[in-house]
Parts: structure tokens; C-alpha cells; sequence
């Protein structure tokens, strides 16, 4: 059917509610407002699914999470893992709690057991929850920092990682094998809980939560020296971190955290920020505000599902200086493998270090230090997860520290995914340690780029939706393929690496190598002096991204190269628009 026959379809069929048929009724006239819901089903991803809520096929709705769920439960049931069951958190976005309840009754129709959390919960724990319950599968309702208008359904295998081959494969066909709505599966709420497959769980998947994350602190004795000499801000960004950021922060020590109060309690309209993304700048103005007027060591803001986190820290003469998620990535991954190093004398013979293929070439230098091993991923944490899966499985490899350029590490591995309240734990821990150094985390920072280079990254987005929007996305990317650029902003291009041919370029001799990595639609250039760019579709906007870095001499250097690499590249992008 095209999709104005899927429109009527839907405001015909009374499976579909009332408010779903008038508010599809009030977009009648609207001929692309009709296409843009209807063209196609919302596609579930190789995590899940993200989109703008509302009534139709390509949106976030209660008929679409229950006929995802359904799919989700025909696959567990052909794994043969309905008897674990099913572990069920969600954010603070809107229509996140019905979502969740939608899925936790439609598994329990199914015949598979959901332990849902009573409230909201950040993302990490919703990964620890899934192994400490033995579970077959996750289901975790958020759209991390997407706008308010979003929601999305990510899903977890056993191991706590989002989903991976087969797995993610296997899913998607089944969800895309239920094409009648009608066919879906649910049940009443109390029913469920009657029949013993819709189980309510909070406080004591809490508390386990936290005594692992305990295990990762470094330093208690400088916490106990100097934590109370310490001032912290933070900020939630009305998400889920507010309640467990703050306790274990105070379990270890800390007692001087200062909450942002427009900032603390969930709302999913995210009222004081456009956009609730620890990256932007403005998730800081108001926490900025408040730690300048009481002089504040550290300002820390977590995105509304707690697996990301955005830092400033203030220096010497009180000036406040961003990381971004590469600098807070390195300031943590040296951090934890060089404290592991002093307290055993050694490190781990087959110890790695993991970050993705977008993320800082920092951490190779790191990784060369200590002379541990550097594993280079796709982009998503989840294949950080799944490294640390292979690990277990073969007896071989070391976890020692894990992180990606969004803002996203894994300190430990209690779960498989990003975890922003670890990071805010250590984070703090290491600025505890320095101070009784005498330095700030800053001097930490300046003492790193002193130490393996001034490296900078950074990346330039383009947002283009719609029909129109992913056709020129893939136009753009097959147009790079096709004729690769031999130079950009003055640096020479040295190989060219293609992850969906699975190959690797030397543009001097011509030899071909494989990526070694699974097929992904990106594309990626080493440069001279250390230089590289890198071109992949956002895997949860609507958007084409330009990842890129340098290595200076300096900060001064490598912000001046840094921003003459972004100006090359967006010339670059505007010849192809």
C-alpha cells in the first residue's frame, strides 16, 4: 500500500484508538505531514528504534513499541530464552513510562517474564540489571539527548550490550515480519502481574548497582583528604541521573554537591535547554552560573539517560575550561590504567585499551605508553561491549578502559554500555587525587597534551530529514566513494578506508587491506601529520557527519589547525550540497 492507503487504513481500523484516529484526523489536509508518517514503518536499527512521538507507522507510538515488542518476543522465543525473561527501564522523555508498560505486557502476553523498574532509571544500570538478572534480552525506552519530540527503544542482548550479529539481524527480521498490527500480542497490567511475568524491581538492583561502582574507586584516601576541601555542580538535565549520581557520590565522600535546581527534577519537555546534550554549551549556563558564584572545582552534567557525561573544570586562577568527550575520555582512560599500574606494579599482559574509530588518536598514544593494546571499533558503544563479550568468551584480553568521542566510557564492567555515573564517580575520584598532587584536573589535562601531543578533534554536522534529506545523505557518501578527495585542507591523504567494501587503500602503492571491521556504511582518511577525517551517516538523527583531528604544538596550534581543517571540510561539504 502507498501511504495515503496506509493513512486511511489506519483511521479506519478499530484496533487503533480514539485520540490516535483525531489526531490523525487533524493532519488530513497536510499531504506531507501524511507522507512523512506513512511512507514507511519507523526502522528498527541495529539498536532499536528513534523517532518523533506521535500517531503513524514512522513514529513513536504505543502500536509501534507493541508490534516492535511482539518481534522482539517471536526472536527470544526461536532462541529458545523466554524462561529469563526480559529486564525494562525508561527515561524521563514523554510517554516513556507508557512505553515501557506497553512492553512489559505484550512480553507477558507472550509468555515471557518482564522485570520492569518501578520508575526511571539511567541506561547503565538498565545494562548491569540484564546480566545481575540473568536475562535473555533488555528493553531500555529512551532517546538519549535527542529534542523533546523524540523517544526510542534500544535493545540489549544477554551480555548487557545493545544488540549485535546475529543478534541485531535476527531481530530486525522478525520485527519486520509482523506487518498486521492486529496480530500483536498484550494484556491487561494486573493480569500480567498475576500471572507472574510482570515483576516490579527497584532498590535492590540500586544497591548491587553501587557496590560495584564502589569497586572502581581508586583513591578513597584522597577522597577522605581532600573531598570535603571539594565543591561539585551538577545537573541531571531533568533526567535519570539525578538520584544515583548524587548517591554515590556521597557513599564515597563527596559532600559538597550542589544540584542545579531548574535543572533536578525529570521533565521530558527539558525546559531550560533546546537540546539536553551534555556537548552543547548551553546544558552548562545555568550550572556555570552557579559554580562561578561559589567557586566550584567541577561542573558535571549527565544527558537525560545517564550513559554521557559533559564536564567543566576550573583551573588555578579560576578560569572554567570544557572537555569534551575526547578530552574527559583521555583524562579518565589514563587516569584508571595509570592508578591500576601503581597499585599492582604491573599492568595486565594482554591488558586493552578500546575506543571507536571516530574517537581521538590520543588514545593510541596512551594505549602506546603503557604499551597495552589498542582495539579500534565501529561507532556505538555497543561494539565495545561486544570486545569485552569476546574477552570472557576466549579467556583472552584484559578490559582496562573503553570510550567513545560522544561523551560515552566504561569504567569496569558491571555493565556493557556507556555509564556517565561511573565517569562522574572517577571523575571526581581523579580530581581528588590530583588536588592532593596540587593540581587541578586542568594541570592534568595541560600535563596529557604535554606528555603524548596537543591532539584536538572535532565534527561538523549537516541535518538533512526526510525523503529528500536520505536521499542526498547516501548521494553524498557514494559521491566521496566514487571520486576521493587526494588532499583536504592541506593535508595529503595517506590511505582511504571504506567499511562497506571491507577495504583499505594505500594511495601511494595502491595495496588493498581489509578493515577488519563489520560492514558499515563510513568512510575514514588518514592524513599527514597525524591528520584524519571521517564521513558516516548519524545513527540516531537525521543528520551526515564530518568527524576530523589534528596534532599540534600547542593548544594555541592545534585550535588554529583545527579550525582551518573545519573550514577545509566544510567547503568540502558545501561543494557537495
Amino acid at each position: 500500500m502507498d501511504y495515503k492507503a496506509v493513512y486511511e487504513a489506519w483511521l479506519a481500523n478499530p484496533y487503533f484508538d480514539e485520540a490516535t484516529k483525531a489526531e490523525l484526523l487533524s493532519i488530513k489536509d497536510d499531504e506531507k505531514e501524511i507522507e512523512d508518517r506513512f511512507y514507511m514503518d519507523l526502522e528498527f536499527g541495529t539498536a532499536g528504534l528513534r523517532g518523533v512521538i506521535g500517531a503513524g507507522t514512522n513514529r513513536m507510538n504505543i502500536y509501534v513499541v507493541r508490534k516492535t515488542t511482539q518481534g522482539l518476543a517471536n526472536y527470544i522465543k526461536k532462541q529458545g530464552g523466554e524462561a529469563k525473561g526480559v529486564a525494562i527501564a525508561y527515561d524521563s522523555r514523554r510517554m516513556s513510562p507508557e512505553f515501557a508498560d506497553e512492553a512489559a505486557r505484550c512480553l507477558a502476553a507472550n509468555g515471557i517474564k518482564a522485570y520492569i523498574f518501578e520508575s526511571l532509571r539511567p541506561t547503565p544500570e538498565l545494562s548491569f540489571a540484564v546480566r545481575e538478572l540473568g536475562c535473555i534480552a533488555g528493553i531500555n525506552i529512551t532517546a538519549s539527548h535527542n529534542p523533546p519530540a523524540y523517544n526510542g527503544y534500544k535493545v540489549y542482548w544477554e551480555d548487557g550490550a545493545q544488540i549485535t550479529p546475529p543478534h541485531d539481524s535476527g531481530i530486525m527480521s522478525e520485527v519486520k515480519a509482523v506487518t498486521d498490527y492486529n496480530t500483536v500480542k498484550t494484556m491487561d497490567k494486573d493480569a500480567a502481574i498475576a500471572s507472574g511475568n510482570y515483576e516490579i524491581i527497584g532498590a535492590d538492583i540500586d544497591d548491587k548497582y553501587m557496590e560495584q561502582l564502589k569497586k572502581q574507586v581508586k583513591h578513597l584516601d584522597a577522597i577522605k583528604e581532600v573531598g570535603d576541601q571539594m565543591k561539585i555542580v551538577y545537573t541531571p538535565l531533568h533526567g535519570t541521573g539525578n538520584i544515583p549520581a548524587r548517591r554515590i557520590l556521597k557513599e564515597i565522600g563527596f559532600n559538597n554537591v550542589y544540584v542545579v535546581p531548574e535543572q533536578e527534577l525529570p521533565d521530558g519537555e527539558f525546559p531550560t535547554v533546546s537540546y539536553p546534550n551534555p556537548e552543547a554549551a548551553e546544558a552548562f549556563e545555568l550550572g556555570l552560573k552557579m559554580a562561578k558564584d561559589m567557586e566550584a572545582d567541577l561542573v558535571l552534567a549527565t544527558d537525560p539517560d545517564a550513559d554521557r557525561l559533559g564536564v567543566y573544570v576550573r583551573d588555578k586562577d579560576g578560569e572554567y575550561h570544557s572537555l569534551t568527550g575526547n578530552m574527559s575520555g583521555c583524562l579518565l582512560g589514563e587516569y584508571t590504567i595509570s592508578q591500576i599500574l601503581a597499585r599492582d606494579g604491573k599492568l595486565p599482559e594482554d591488558g586493552a585499551l578500546i575506543k571507536t574509530i571516530v574517537t581521538t588518536n590520543m588514545a593510541d598514544a596512551i594505549a602506546k605508553n603503557y604499551n597495552i593494546r589498542l582495539i579500534e571499533c565501529l561507532t556505538g558503544f555497543k561494539y565495545i561491549g561486544q570486545q569485552i563479550l569476546g574477552f570472557e568468551n576466549s579467556g583472552k584480553g584484559t578490559y582496562l578502559f573503553g570510550f567513545e568521542e560522544s561523551y560515552g566510557c566504561l569504567i569496569g564492567t558491571h555493565a556493557r554500555d556507556k555509564d556517565a555515573i561511573v565517569a562522574t564517580m572517577a571523575l571526581c575520584d581523579a580530581a581528588a587525587y590530583y588536588k592532593t598532587q596540587g593540581k587541578t584536573l586542568w594541570d592534568a589535562m595541560i600535563d596529557m597534551y604535554e606528555k603524548y601531543g596537543y591532539y584536538k578533534d572535532d565534527v561538523k554536522s549537516i541535518g538533512l530529514s526526510g525523503i529528500e534529506g536520505l536521499a542526498k545523505i547516501q548521494s553524498i557518501l557514494e559521491s566521496l566513494r566514487k571520486n576521493p578527495p587526494k588532499e583536504i585542507g592541506g593535508y595529503k591523504i595517506l590511505s582511504a578506508r571504506d567499511y562497506k567494501k571491507d577495504e583499505i587503500v594505500d594511495l601511494a602503492t595502491g595495496e588493498v587491506k581489509p578493515t577488519g571491521l563489520p560492514n558499515s556504511n563510513v568512510l575514514y582518511y588518514d592524513m599527514t601529520d597525524d591528520a584524519w577525517l571521517c564521513v558516516r551517516p548519524s545513527g540516531t538523527e537525521p543528520k551526515i557527519k564530518f568527524y576530523y583531528g589534528i596534532k599540534g604544538t600547542s593548544l594555541e596550534d592545534a585550535d588554529e589547525k583545527s579550525a582551518e581543517l573545519g573550514k577545509a571540510v566544510l567547503a568540502m561539504i558545501d561543494a557537495m550540497m
